[in-house]
């Protein structure tokens, strides 16, 4: 397949994806994908979201937990 951005070549490649699923975030690790191997951009097939989607809807191992903090760029600007 080729990109849509840069028109590079892409290649199966298992990734690490963040995923929103009703308000939360989460990292998952091991998700299949077509990665372009010039600019890097990922491709996902419906099935393999879908997939991830079910997966987190029911009781699920957790590796680990992280803090992250959110920020908004406007209101920084707007200080400076």
């Amino acid at each position: 397949m080729l990109c849509e951005f840069c028109g590079g070549e892409t290649r199966g490649k298992n990734v690490r994806r963040q995923h929103w699923l009703n308000k939360k975030l989460y990292i998952v690790e091991n998700v299949s994908a077509e990665a372009c191997t010039e600019c890097g951009e990922r491709y996902f097939h419906a099935k393999t979201l879908d997939a991830i989607d079910n997966f987190l809807s029911q009781k699920h191992p957790v590796k680990a937990h992280i803090s992250v903090e959110i920020v908004n760029l406007n209101q920084a600007q707007a200080m400076a």
